[in-house]
């Protein structure tokens, strides 16, 4: 887990085992001069997204290990770009269950449009360049990886 100084925007990044907290997240963004918060939560779904109708029976994230420090590189691009007061960012690896956070993150600037833009953009380019990959098992017995590039 990193955490920083309270004069860095980027207050807590980690790739964890153990089950994600949105409060967590979100008291890590707080500052009293950010007017807006935004919060992206990603769960895991019944089924997969690109063939639908499509029953994911389990599924389990890895990541590479130099996840954290891509991380890293992705929030301060976020951080540098947007007028960030506090940016978070957690995922979750390990077996996941249909309902389970596996990814949260939170960006608090001074005003709301600035706060939605950048946690889009953090959410994106956390899920494009961050060596994080899903492996799911279908009710046919089929699997597959997601994510992970040749």
């Amino acid at each position: 887990m990193t955490a920083t100084t309270e004069h860095d925007p980027i207050r807590l990044l980690d790739i964890r085992e153990a089950p994600l907290s949105v409060d967590e997240v979100y008291g890590a963004v707080g500052d009293p001069s950010a007017g807006g918060t935004a919060l992206f939560v990603g769960t895991v779904r019944d089924h997969d997204g690109h063939a639908e109708g499509v029953a994911v029976t389990s599924l389990g994230y890895a990541a590479h290990p130099s996840a954290a420090a891509e991380l890293r590189r992705v929030a301060e691009g976020v951080a540098a770009d947007f007028p960030v007061r506090g940016l978070a960012a957690v995922h979750r690896i390990g077996e996941l269950s249909v309902g389970e956070p596996a990814v949260v993150v939170a960006v608090a600037c001074d005003h709301r449009g600035e706060a939605f833009a950048a946690v889009r953009r953090l959410i994106d380019d956390l899920k494009r360049q961050v060596p994080i990959w899903k492996h799911q098992t279908f009710a046919d017995g089929t699997q597959e990886w997601v994510g992970v590039r040749a």
